[in-house]
């Protein structure tokens, strides 16, 4: 059974930092592409950051120079680092894991960010 369980989320002043963790199970993980998506209230889901099973990283233009992707595949975990938080990174943030045709998510967990 694949599980993808995420943590870190929680409330967050204007400026502050957040790191997200995302731990795997059932997967060979290493093979996987990674990435965290994230959906605000009345949102589509978009994607904030990817990470290939190369470390290729991949950030959308709303979070660069703010947020950092990264994975550690000894421990089945991709991470996000979020600083100089602002209100509209307020989300569920989620997490993602796909190879070919394979995709996963994780339940979710959320950010707010308070002015």
């Amino acid at each position: 059974q694949v599980q993808l369980v995420e943590s870190g989320g929680g409330l967050v002043q204007v400026g502050g930092s957040l790191r997200l963790s995302c731990t795997a199970s059932g997967i060979t993980f290493s093979y996987y592409n990674m990435g965290w998506y994230r959906q605000a209230p009345g949102k589509q889901r978009e994607m904030v950051a990817s990470i290939t099973s190369g470390g290729r990283t991949n950030l959308a233009d709303s979070v660069k120079g703010r947020f950092t992707i990264s994975r550690d595949n000894a421990k089945n975990t991709v991470y996000l680092q979020m600083n100089s938080l602002k209100p509209e990174d307020t989300a569920v943030y989620y997490c993602n894991a796909n190879y070919i045709r394979d995709a996963y998510w994780g339940q979710g967990t959320q950010v707010t960010v308070s002015s």
